[in-house]
């Protein structure tokens, strides 16, 4: 053999192991990025979701909660309420349906996701029903009408921005996936568009800075300008052809439109919108602007912290059997052990986390309905956990000395034996500061499962600036409670490593 063609071998394998997990990337982008493709593929029959609705009694809406007056959240006795007109809308429909109204409350660029996997009955979130959306889902007829686009704006700047023209070369914001950030797109084209998934961190950009102006309709700009003094909402210039909004189900679901059509109809013969939903969404804002104060909203953090514990301890604990198993399969003497451990490894952490969570709960829980949010959420985080934790295994055990394991087996302990009393406890105490940062980085990114709608922490954060039209302060308060959390778990942590140096 010539000297060199062993690693021509090498480099062969590395190159087929790229390719493979090019390949991996590739179908799993295109999976999730073509969820309406993908949810198009699944025949579902003209009736399935009234018949679901029937059976369980209950009528599962998603919707964006950060939208005031329209959809929002309010506080009542340390519980979350959600309120506005399409929430009333919504009670509407489903007491016409004789069903339960369930709120799933989520970015409102996953909505149309959520609707076309089934995690949703309707989506009720201020939608209007363009061209591109029509393609996705149906829709009801429009059941309400806003007079136009506002631009919010700080009240230091209103003499300066007033027209589309006065944004040429600043930053716009509107909430992704919304028909206002089309509209800027199309005719504010000298200016930058900014998208944020939720309406509070719009405005929490504008007021400190980031952006001179959000477009948005006019109930909610002036629900925001009236709950702060130092914002000012504006009527825009902007022209929208197809306004109005519309409730939107899953294709091939006529008796479901038609349903919601009916109570649409009977909400505009009573003008119910105008009598009575307006009013009831005014009650609550004023509600919350006399009583916006932290201490009412406790509840919420210690719900917060409590969803976000549990997710830490069972992904923690699916991060540690995995790890394990995945580092013993790459370290074992069988190929294809040995490559399928290389592929998971390096393609859980060739992709993002937030990409990861996403794909799970869409795109796994499409097979499987009845897939939670908290078990999507868990199951993510503690794969990607199980990947990391496996390097910091395999890197123990190689720190481990070779006589070690000689000397196991020359006192007649087997391979597994060897590993189990002999080389994984010295590779334990060698990688437990690496452990530890594994650990505390997991309950950190157990955030990111608010994107789905799980209440950990940071999606009761969100709850709490929508209702109190706060931005800073709730934020402030969260990080406060983070480094507490992660602050007891190093000590935690620590105590275990002297403990370990003290047996030695």
């Amino acid at each position: 053999m010539h000297p060199y063609t062993k690693y021509f071998t090498v480099s062969k394998k590395a190159k087929i192991i790229h390719l493979f997990l090019a390949f991996i990337t590739l179908i799993s982008t295109l999976f999730l990025f073509n969820q309406p493709t993908f949810a198009a593929t699944k025949k579902v029959e003209n009736g399935t979701v009234m018949k679901k609705i029937k059976q369980s009694k209950e009528l599962v809406v998603g919707t964006s909660a950060d939208y005031p007056p329209l959809e929002f959240t309010t506080s009542v006795n340390g519980n979350t309420k959600y309120v506005g007109v399409d929430i009333e809308l919504a009670k509407d429909i489903a007491k016409d349906l004789h069903a339960k109204l369930v709120i799933k409350n989520m970015s409102f660029d996953s909505l149309l996701v959520a609707l076309e996997t089934g995690k949703v009955d309707m989506v009720i979130s201020a939608m209007t029903p363009n061209p591109e959306r029509k393609k996705s889902v149906d829709f009801s007829r429009i059941y309400y009408k806003p007079s136009g686009e506002y631009f919010l704006i700080n009240k230091r700047d209103q003499s300066k921005y007033r027209k589309i023209k006065d944004f040429a070369g600043q930053t716009v914001g509107a909430q992704t996936g919304s028909i206002q950030y089309q509209l800027i797109q199309s005719q504010m084209k000298k200016s930058k568009v900014k998208g944020l998934g939720k309406i509070n961190n719009l405005v929490l950009a504008l007021k400190s800075g980031k952006m001179s102006g959000v477009v948005m309709e006019e109930l909610t700009a002036k629900a925001y300008a009236q709950n702060d003094n130092s914002l000012l909402a504006v009527r825009s210039d902007l022209r929208e052809q197809q306004a109005g909004n519309a409730v939107a189900v899953a294709k091939g679901q006529g008796d479901l439109v038609k349903a919601v059509n009916k109570t649409i109809n009977r909400v505009e013969k009573k003008n119910l919108i105008d009598k009575q939903y307006l009013l009831e969404a005014a009650k609550y804002m004023k509600t919350a602007q006399k009583t916006n104060t932290m201490a009412k909203y406790a509840p919420y953090f210690v719900k917060g912290v409590g969803y976000t514990i549990v997710i830490t301890v069972f992904s923690v604990l699916i991060g540690i059997v995995l790890g394990m198993l995945l580092a013993l399969m790459r370290l074992s003497r069988n190929k294809l052990l040995h490559w399928i451990a290389v592929c998971y490894i390096e393609f859980i952490r060739g992709t993002p986390q937030m990409v990861q969570i996403l794909f799970v709960y869409f795109g796994v829980g499409a097979l499987i309905s009845n897939l939670s949010a908290v078990v999507a959420g868990i199951i993510a985080i503690g794969l990607n956990s199980g990947a990391y934790v496996a390097e910091d295994i395999r890197s123990g055990i190689a720190s481990v000395a070779k006589g070690q394991t000689e000397a196991a087996r020359s006192l007649g302990l087997s391979q597994a034996k060897a590993y189990r009393y002999v080389i994984i406890p010295q590779a334990l105490k060698n990688i437990w500061p690496a452990l530890g940062n594994e650990f505390i980085t997991l309950l950190k990114d157990s955030s990111l499962v608010s994107v789905i709608g799980v209440t950990e922490l940071m999606y009761q954060t969100e709850l709490i600036q929508t209702s109190t039209y706060r931005g800073v302060l709730p934020l402030f308060i969260a990080m406060i409670i983070y480094f507490i959390m992660t602050f007891t778990l190093t000590r935690l942590l620590n105590y275990f490593e002297k403990r370990m140096k003290h047996n030695d």
